[in-house]
């Protein structure tokens, strides 16, 4: 059965950064109230500001300017699993082409690791974070983006109408094509993170995308289409698809004048005895050493 991570799928998506790209300029075009999500990420951590950091899924190199900008005493590796990924990426050094399932450090290298909206593309999540886990500190801290699953909701209907209209008369159950997020989601990333991790911390940034015109939203589930299409019921087209969205969403710009899709995604911080856990865990271990 066909998942939303299936490898050669994700391999297709990201081939080159282009679909990426159209996908980051629709949030920062079209999101209300705009927000600095790499600064509001960034700004729930507690930085000393001279970590060495992972940056796994780096892809483009998104994070790292306002890295370099806000924490200049850090020091930054980036690591993709797809080398089209890493054409544009303003780092000239410590970049590698690798898998998160075996990742190619040495052990307890790292104060934190970045995996920022890439842990729902990885086939073994559990795997994944345990090489996660091996190369941070004792003291280390996870930071991974993600999105909830309650994020979008109005485009999965759009897509389940379509779907509906279109499956072969008789199909008994069927759904609309999943996002890959759904994979790793903030609900579930946190239950999965607590069964590898002491602490786990969740921060949720809600806002909405508003558009004016239907071709932005069209271009947004293009980019994503290598993981989408190939979910849609026997006998359904991608194209036809499409163009059952858009002619939903031109009768709600008729109607309402924009289309509003409700946001929601965060970042699930990690750690063991490090970032938001330390004083914790530091006060529980100097008052077991009192007692004894």
């Amino acid at each position: 059965m066909f998942t939303a991570n299936d490898p050669d799928a994700v391999r297709q998506m990201y081939l080159t950064d282009e679909g990426w790209r159209i996908r980051q300029e629709t949030h920062e075009r079209y999101s209300v109230p705009p927000v600095d999500f790499v600064s509001w990420t960034l700004d729930c951590v507690d930085w000393r500001g001279d970590e060495t950091i992972l940056d796994l899924g780096c892809g483009p190199g998104r994070w790292y300017p306002t890295l370099r900008q806000r924490l200049p005493g850090t020091t930054y590796f980036g690591i993709d699993l797809h080398p089209g990924m890493l054409t544009h990426h303003p780092a000239n050094t410590a970049l590698t082409v690798g898998n998160a399932l075996q990742l190619p450090y040495a052990d307890h290298q790292f104060d934190v690791v970045m995996a920022n909206h890439m842990l729902y593309h990885v086939p073994d999540t559990h795997q994944a974070i345990h090489e996660i886990r091996r190369v941070l500190k004792p003291d280390g801290l996870l930071m991974a983006t993600t999105n909830s699953v309650h994020n979008m909701p109005e485009l999965q209907v759009l897509l389940h109408r379509a779907v509906t209209l279109l499956v072969p008369p008789g199909t008994a159950q069927f759904q609309a094509p999943l996002p890959p997020s759904d994979m790793f989601t903030l609900e579930t990333g946190t239950r999965v993170l607590s069964r590898h991790f002491y602490a786990v911390a969740r921060y949720d940034l809600p806002s909405s995308l508003i558009f004016p015109s239907a071709e932005p939203v069209l271009a947004y589930l293009e980019s994503s289409r290598p993981t989408r299409e190939p979910q849609l019921p026997g006998g359904v087209y991608w194209n036809d698809v499409m163009v059952i969205v858009r002619e939903q969403i031109n009768r709600l710009l008729e109607h309402f004048g924009e289309l509003v899709i409700s946001k929601l995604i965060g970042v699930l911080l990690a750690t063991d005895r490090g970032g938001f856990i330390r004083d914790y865990v530091d006060c529980s271990l100097n008052s077991h050493a009192t007692e004894t």
